[in-house]
C-alpha cells in the first residue's frame, strides 16, 4: 500500500471533499503526477483523515490480510499546509512516522499486539517500534550489495532491531553470481525476501546452482531459528538489533570501529558476505578461537583473514565459547524449537553460559551450560 490517491480513483473525491488530503497555502489540493496521475496525499495530521484511511485497511484485514507493506512515505512536499498547522519542514521526516503508525495501529487492533507487523520502506526516529524495515530500491550489483550492508549497519546502530533488503537487488537484473552471493547474505538476515523491479528473483531463473545455494542457506536459517527467534524476543525487550555492527559486540577492540563489510548476527555469529566476482572475502576476527559453522575449521582471531569461497559457502564464524541452539527441522521456521533441540558448544570459552530458547507459542526454557566440563 501507499499513502497516495490517484485523481481517477473513486477514493479521491471521497477524501478530497471532507479535507482529508494535503492542501497548498491557497487551499487547493496538492497534487503530483510522479507515481500516479494527479495523486493526492493523505493528511495524517488530521485525525478524521487517519480514521478514514484506517477504515479502508480494515476492509482488507476483514478479508484475512495479515500485514501490510507500507511502501513510500518519503518525498513529502514542504510547500503545503498541514491540517494541524505542523511545520512543513519537520513533516518532511515526520510524515512517515504518522503513516506507519496509522497502519500499525490497525494491525495491533485487528491482529493483536504481538502479531502487528509492517514491512516498511521509510522511517525516522521512533519507527523502530513498528518493525520491520527494508533497504529500498538498490541496484543489482556487488557495489549495491556492499552499500546495502553499510546502510543497514547504520540503521542498526540507530536502534532499528530488524532490517533487510531485496535479495539480488531491486533495479535491473543481477547476474547469477550476484544473485547467489546476495542469497547467502539475505538468508543470514533478520528476515529475507526475494524481490525485483522488472525481472523475477526466483532462483531457477538463474541456474541450478542458484537453486542449491537457496536450498542450502534456507535450510541453515531454519536450523538457526531457535537462535534467531530468541534474538527477536530479546530485541523487543532490549532494543538490541539482530544484525549488529562489530563495534556493538566488541567495543574495546580498536580494529572494528570502521568495519562495514561484515557483521554479527546476534552475539554468536560473525558473517562476512562475499561481495566479489572472484569469491574472495577479506574480514577481521577479534581475539579468541573462532569456528567456521560451515566447515568446522578452527582459526585464531585477533587478525585479518582473506578467504576464497564457492557459492555455497561464505565466512560464517562462531564466537569463541558460544553455545548455539540448533533446531531439529529445516523445512519451516515456525516449529517447536524445544523438540529435538541441540545445544552446540564451541571451543574457546570457560565458566558457565545461560541459553534461553523461546518457542513461537511463547514457552521458554533456560539451559545452564558449564563450558569447563567435557561434553559431547
Amino acid at each position: 500500500i501507499n499513502p497516495y490517491i490517484a485523481q481517477r480513483s473513486p477514493l479521491f473525491g471521497e477524501a478530497a471533499d471532507p479535507g482529508y488530503l494535503v492542501r497548498r497555502a491557497d487551499g487547493s489540493i496538492w497534487q503530483w503526477d510522479l507515481w500516479q496521475a494527479g495523486m493526492g496525499l493523505v493528511d495524517f495530521t488530521n485525525p478524521d483523515a487517519t480514521a478514514w484511511y484506517q477504515e479502508k485497511l480494515r476492509g482488507l484485514t476483514a478479508q484475512g490480510v495479515d500485514c501490510f507493506k507500507t511502501d513510500f512515505g518519503e518525498r513529502i512536499p514542504t510547500d503545503v499546509v498541514w491540517a494541524d498547522g505542523s511545520d512543513p519542514q519537520r513533516m518532511h521526516n515526520l510524515y512517515t512516522e504518522l503513516y506507519n503508525r496509522a497502519v500499525h495501529d490497525v494491525l495491533v487492533t485487528d491482529r493483536g499486539e504481538g502479531d502487528a507487523v509492517l514491512f516498511a520502506r521509510s522511517a525516522t526516529a521512533g519507527g523502530q517500534s513498528m518493525p520491520v524495515h527494508w533497504g529500498g530500491d538498490s541496484t543489482s550489483t556487488f557495489t549495491s550489495m556492499a552499500e546495502t550492508l553499510r546502510g543497514g549497519l547504520s540503521l542498526a546502530m540507530s536502534g532499528f532491531a530488524y532490517w533487510s533488503h531485496d535479495i539480488g537487488g531491486f533495479e535491473g537484473t543481477p547476474d547469477a553470481a550476484v544473485f547467489k552471493r546476495w542469497t547467502a547474505f539475505g538468508l543470514l538476515s533478520s528476515h529475507s525476501r526475494f524481490h525485483g523491479s522488472d525481472s523475477y528473483r526466483v532462483p531457477w531463473a538463474f541456474d541450478e546452482e542458484a537453486v542449491e545455494v537457496t536450498r542450502r542457506f534456507t535450510h541453515l536459517k531454519m536450523r538457526l531459528m531457535p537462535y534467531l527467534h530468541q534474538l527477536g524476543v530479546d530485541a523487543a525487550r532490549t532494543g538490541i538489533p539482530l544484525l549488529r555492527p562489530m563495534a556493538l559486540e566488541f567495543p574495546d577492540d580498536p580494529a572494528v570501529a570502521y568495519l562495514d563489510r561484515q557483521y554479527m548476527l546476534g552475539p554468536s555469529l560473525l558473517v562476512a558476505p562475499v561481495m566479489s566476482a572472484s569469491g574472495e572475502a577479506e574480514f577481521y576476527l577479534p581475539d579468541g578461537e573462532w569456528t567456521s559453522l560451515l566447515s568446522g575449521e578452527h582459526v585464531e582471531g585477533g587478525r585479518w583473514r582473506r578467504e576464497t569461497h564457492g557459492f555455497d559457502t561464505l565466512p560464517l564464524y562462531v564466537r569463541p565459547g558460544a553455545v548455539l541452539p540448533w533446531g531439529a527441522r529445516h523445512d519451516r521456521p515456525d516449529y517447536d524449537y524445544l523438540e529435538g533441540l541441540e545445544l552446540r558448544v564451541f571451543p574457546g570459552g570457560s565458566g558457565t553460559r545461560e541459553v534461553v530458547v523461546t518457542t513461537p507459542d511463547g514457552r521458554s526454557e533456560v539451559f545452564g551450560i558449564d563450558l569447563d566440563t567435557p561434553s559431547d
